[in-house]
């Protein structure tokens, strides 16, 4: 082998911590993918399109957002607070584009958690103003604070003990507390969905999503995801100790994660927080907890402490889930319970389960220390957050373009809003009422009414109880009202389509 020069030899380096951050990047960004599915899966089937599109338009406008504002007030050179160079890429170094990638997924991953919170009933309008706010300003000063090198919370104050500071390795407060903190406020703000709670009665109405299956493949992939988020944070793979940093946070996420999803479903099962039914959602959600709770300090943790960690979590998911219930917010996803429940404690564990000075561990001034920083990094977070994400909701609502109206929220968004049913009644059976609503739209319909050559008039046809519509749905040949046979809706057809059609749009409309 050819001697490697020192220069060569960091060239080789540099060039490897890239791709570890790109294909890890590229693991995380399919999170995006895990979020659309759980959150189609977890809506009424009305509502499915609307949500797919908001998720999938996430990662576009944060790939916007964090490209000319974003990744400048996040890493850009500047003081404690704030970042402000490097604004759409301006003067950036090139070995920083890896970087800005990894950084990127992470942004549109705390703007995502806020979709599921406000699922069913957000304009759209809206939620490009939040999507926006949150990854070009909201979540990149945090960031600041934590990551960049500069922040006042990564930066810590010296004591006799040496220097201390905030601990977040890979987000448990930087992107989790972040994206549940906004969820609740946006929660809180545009009021729960029609028919959730009922005031009178001081009851709470499940409304159930329409694809468990689905919600279950999102949760998979989030999952997987999971592994390259945590294992990622460790930024570089070519310096000694790298692989096995990595290895002790992957395997410590799945520690968290399973020990949650464990005592999750047990705590259903108890009935103390549940319905007494082994719940497969509530048990993915409690691996997802576990999961979250485990970012902040996966690399620094025995795989004894992450099982610990797990536990707690399953536990803070379920009283998180309860408060918004009685508090009576909205959140169809479990958004606020997973993330920022989840967020809560993984913040706080690490100053209590570090490998290194952890309070279980040593119990002296540093541990000690080390809690009133990561409580002292936590409100600064939430505060930040909340307050501008109040003032973000509630300037949208005063607006009135935060939440759809009323008669459309009945009816669900999909139509309205994009015209893009996802389960088209045209694409299974025998689908009249689509091809009656596209012949009114074209004005094709009095053509078939009035009838053709060979056709004796157009309707439907009664055959051994059995109702035909084949001239309207174009499977041709004749059509005869069998004598005696009275049906209201070919009566309301034949006197005016355009009831007809709104008639059969309310029949047909899921609750």
């Amino acid at each position: 082998m050819a001697n490697v020069t020192r220069e060569e030899f960091e060239t080789l380096k540099v060039e490897l911590n890239q791709f570890f951050l790109l294909v890890m990047g590229m693991i995380v960004y399919l999170m995006q993918c895990g979020f659309a599915f759980l959150e189609a899966g977890s809506v009424r089937s009305k509502n499915s399109t609307n949500i797919l599109i908001k998720n999938l338009l996430d990662s576009f406008v944060a790939g916007v957002a964090y490209w000319v504002f974003g990744f400048a007030f996040a890493f850009g050179p500047g003081n404690k607070f704030i970042g402000y160079e490097y604004f759409a890429s301006a003067h950036m170094p090139d070995v920083q584009f890896a970087t800005f990638f990894f950084q990127y997924v992470f942004a549109a991953t705390a703007a995502t958690i806020v979709s599921g919170a406000l699922a069913e009933r957000c304009e759209f309008v809206a939620y490009f103003v939040y999507s926006f706010l949150i990854t070009s300003f909201i979540y990149p000063v945090v960031t600041h604070w934590v990551w960049s090198g500069e922040g006042w919370l990564s930066g810590g104050m010296e004591y006799d003990v040496g220097k201390v500071a905030y601990k977040d390795f890979a987000g448990s407060g930087v992107v989790h507390v972040v994206g549940g903190t906004a969820a609740f406020m946006g929660a809180l703000i545009i009021g729960p969905r029609i028919g959730r709670f009922h005031s009178e009665s001081n009851t709470t109405l499940d409304i159930r999503g329409h694809s468990v299956p689905f919600a279950a493949m999102g949760g998979f992939i989030l999952l997987f995801g999971f592994l390259a988020f945590n294992g990622g944070s460790e930024l570089s793979i070519s310096n000694p100790g790298n692989g096995a940093n990595v290895a002790l946070s992957v395997v410590n996420t799945i520690i968290s994660g399973s020990v949650s999803a464990f005592f999750t479903m047990l705590l259903q099962k108890t009935g103390l927080f549940g319905n007494q039914r082994w719940s497969l959602l509530t048990t993915l959600n409690g691996a997802l907890t576990g999961m979250v709770a485990a970012c902040a300090g996966c690399n620094v943790y025995y795989p004894w402490g992450a099982a610990i960690l797990g536990f707690v979590a399953a536990i803070c998911y379920k009283i998180t889930s309860w408060l918004m219930v009685k508090m009576k917010v909205d959140d169809p996803l479990d958004a606020v319970a997973v993330h920022f429940g989840g967020g809560t404690w993984g913040v706080i564990a690490v100053a209590f389960l570090n490998k290194d000075n952890g309070i279980l561990l040593k119990w002296d001034q540093e541990s000690g220390l080390q809690l009133a920083w990561q409580l002292a990094g936590f409100v600064a977070i939430v505060l930040w957050t909340g307050f501008l994400s109040l003032l973000m909701f509630g300037i949208l609502r005063l607006a009135g373009i935060l939440r759809v109206s009323e008669d459309m929220e009945r009816k669900g968004l999909d139509i309205p809003k994009h015209g893009e049913p996802a389960y088209p009644l045209e694409s299974y059976g025998h689908g009249h009422i689509e091809k009656v609503l596209r012949m009114v739209e074209s004005g094709q319909l009095q053509y078939y009414m009035q009838g053709s050559a060979g056709n004796d008039n157009a309707g439907y046809t009664q055959n051994n109880g059995e109702a035909a519509n084949n001239t309207v749905n174009g499977s041709g040949g004749g059509n005869v009202v069998q004598p005696g046979y009275e049906n209201p809706e070919v009566e309301m057809l034949q006197q005016n389509p355009n009831d007809y059609v709104h008639h059969r749009e309310v029949e047909n409309t899921p609750l």
